[in-house]
């Protein structure tokens, strides 16, 4: 979620108004070539690129090749998560030969799902298209996408069938991921990691992200009752640079997994999982109570020596009760 996405953004390059940006001007240290338009975006690219020096040059001439056979006005997003390296200022150079080619900095590293929600934030195409900036997604892909959108889909995501990664930190993670992510959500896609999706505007509007959440966007989005679909994409190795990421993200995964079912589980209902837990606390200190009462009465067993028992009564009797009451009341 980027409730505060302006504090992480220092720099915004487009051939949009500035008049009409979302960022205030004490908020940028670039405002190059910003020019007036009127022009109605009906293909929006959101790329996140984090330290991709060797690779946003050939991305620039593959994504140009294929978008200038696409008979749709487009842009393309090129969100800098913080990078460290040379990748801005060559995505500057990209920006002054195309003014299609937009950028948006973050003063820092935030993660794939943040710089995602930041460039879903900007783009105004009726479409937009995610991708990853490491060669290893095909642009080429983008046609089929859209033909599958165009088929009456609002999401639809991509299928690595033909994985070109490790098979220990990266493809048999992921198998287990989307295995358990299909069955939980009951959305049968194969491949939730692949960032080469198509989304319809006006799903993705409606969606909060969070943590590494991106990946799960077509299942929180089959919840709110959209179509969707999946093609197979191609998959390249990685020639330049290092993936970001590996087995030590496996956990952050799972956290959101979990998180998901429960925003989706509990969204209308909120109360009611306290409830459970206030029920279950409730017998317990009623047990805990009526043990203590019987050692009393039938055992004359002093009631000082439970003191630590009649505290973690208390505890969790009043806590389970006013839990009842609030859901009841609900």
């Amino acid at each position: 979620m980027l409730n505060n996405k302006n504090k992480k953004i220092i720099s915004l390059e487009s051939s949009n108004s500035i008049k009409n940006s979302k960022l205030s001007n004490n908020q940028l240290i670039n405002q190059s070539s910003l020019e007036n338009t009127s022009e109605k975006i009906e293909l929006s690219i959101v790329i996140p690129v984090y330290n991709e020096q060797e690779n946003v040059e050939f991305l620039f001439e593959s994504l140009t090749n294929v978008l200038s056979k696409i008979n749709k006005k487009y842009e393309v997003i090129l969100v800098d998560d913080g990078s460290t390296d040379n990748t801005y200022e060559k995505l500057k150079e990209i920006h002054y030969k195309n003014k299609n080619f937009k950028i948006i900095r973050f003063r820092r590293n935030f993660g794939q799902t943040q710089a995602m929600r930041a460039g879903f934030d900007y783009a105004k195409g009726e479409i937009i298209i995610t991708l990853d900036a490491d060669l290893q997604n095909d642009p080429n892909d983008i046609p089929k996408l859209l033909d599958k959108i165009n088929d009456g889909y609002d999401i639809v995501s991509g299928w690595r069938k033909n994985r070109q990664d490790n098979t220990i930190s990266r493809k048999i993670p992921s198998i287990i991921a989307n295995k358990i992510i299909s069955k939980l959500f009951n959305v049968k896609i194969h491949d939730y990691g692949c960032t080469l999706k198509a989304y319809k505007k006006d799903v993705i509007d409606n969606i909060e992200l969070y943590g590494e959440m991106h990946r799960y966007i077509p299942a929180i989005a089959s919840w709110m009752g959209v179509k969707v679909g999946e093609i197979i994409v191609n998959h390249h190795p990685r020639k330049f640079g290092k993936a970001k990421y590996g087995l030590s993200r496996t956990i952050r995964v799972i956290l959101d997994i979990i998180t998901i079912k429960f925003l989706i589980s509990y969204s209308k209902r909120p109360m009611q999982i306290f409830g459970l837990v206030g029920i279950l606390s409730t017998i317990i200190g009623l047990i805990l109570i009526i043990w203590v009462l019987v050692e009393r009465i039938f055992f004359a067993v002093a009631l000082s020596g439970y003191i630590p028992w009649h505290i973690l009564n208390v505890i969790k009797f009043m806590p389970g009760s006013q839990s009842e009451v609030i859901t009841c009341s609900l």
